[in-house]
């Protein structure tokens, strides 16, 4: 979550336990659903075998941040100190399952995927049971998401490379992508793993616009085997075109358990009684069903 301590560390409550993620997540539902947006969260599950490298060397990013961190604080620098703070956030299962505790309660829906999230929104997408999948991974069209809308946000406001910049809500429809490209959804792929993904390193020296001409010329099995990779290249592509997913979900809308909101939140977590009542109040004025469309 965007929420956090002037040093960057997520907000806690007395009990040492992060909260950011909860505040986080009443006030910007209560955002998208003010707008007659009904938003369904969906969880990671167990990542395939082949991304435990990059997972690895998250991890080991996490750590090191960490570690700069208590150093920026000891030196007084608080700027540093709250870029790493937010370079080391990891979430856990208590981040996981808090989270759907409350969504639960707010009568959110939320699905918990059998693997890669984004897999999981992609292929509700293709059945027609949301509009659109909300990422910043472009992964989701590789895994056949239609619709896919990034910036998403309350502030209108990003981090990236700890700068932060204005952003609008952007729209790729795959469809479209594929048919300016000239590609296929697996040749999409096969250029994406020329480039790299979150699941194989790439080939080294070799951008889009050359992905492109090698996929455009045939020359992807040829090529791809310079990439230092613990997967096989086909294994890869199938992974992205046919994803673990479940149609085992209900996407179902309730009206808030306020006392449940309320014990969760201000009982448990020493939230303010005021501020929960806020975003519940703005939860409330639901009035019907529209999409993202307005915001473009």
């Amino acid at each position: 979550s965007g929420i956090r301590q002037s040093d960057g560390m997520p907000l806690m409550d007395d009990k040492g336990r992060i909260t950011s993620h909860l505040s986080g997540l009443l006030f910007r539902t209560a955002n998208l659903v003010e707008k007659n947006i009904t938003p369904v969260y969906v969880f990671d599950g167990k990542p395939p075998a082949f991304k435990m490298e990059t997972l690895e060397m998250r991890r080991q990013v996490r750590e090191n941040a960490a570690a700069e961190y208590e150093r920026a604080v000891k030196e007084g620098d608080s700027e540093s100190a709250r870029k790493y703070a937010m370079a080391s956030s990891k979430v856990d299962a208590y981040v996981k399952d808090s989270a759907k505790e409350l969504l639960t309660a707010l009568g959110i829906p939320w699905i918990q995927a059998p693997s890669e999230g984004e897999a999981q929104s992609a292929f509700m997408t293709q059945r027609g049971d949301v509009t659109y999948a909300v990422s910043q991974d472009y992964d989701s069209l590789l895994f056949g998401c239609e619709t896919l809308v990034r910036n998403v946000t309350i502030s209108g406001k990003r981090r990236i490379r700890g700068k932060v910049i204005s952003v609008y809500p952007e729209r790729l429809v795959l469809a479209d992508t594929l048919a300016k490209l000239e590609l296929t959804r697996e040749e999409l792929v096969q250029a994406a793993l020329l480039i790299g993904t979150d699941y194989n390193s790439g080939v080294s020296g070799v951008g889009p616009k050359t992905a492109l001409k090698i996929v455009r010329a045939g020359n992807f099995a040829e090529r791809i085997v310079e990439a230092e990779n613990s997967a096989e290249p086909e294994e890869l592509v199938q992974y992205f075109l046919h994803p673990e997913v479940t149609e085992d979900y209900e996407i179902v809308s309730r009206s808030p358990d306020r006392d449940k909101v309320m014990e969760i939140l201000c009982e448990e977590h020493g939230f303010t009684r005021e501020r929960v009542d806020a975003g519940l109040e703005r939860l409330g004025a639901k009035k019907g069903q529209a999409t993202l469309d307005a915001w473009f």
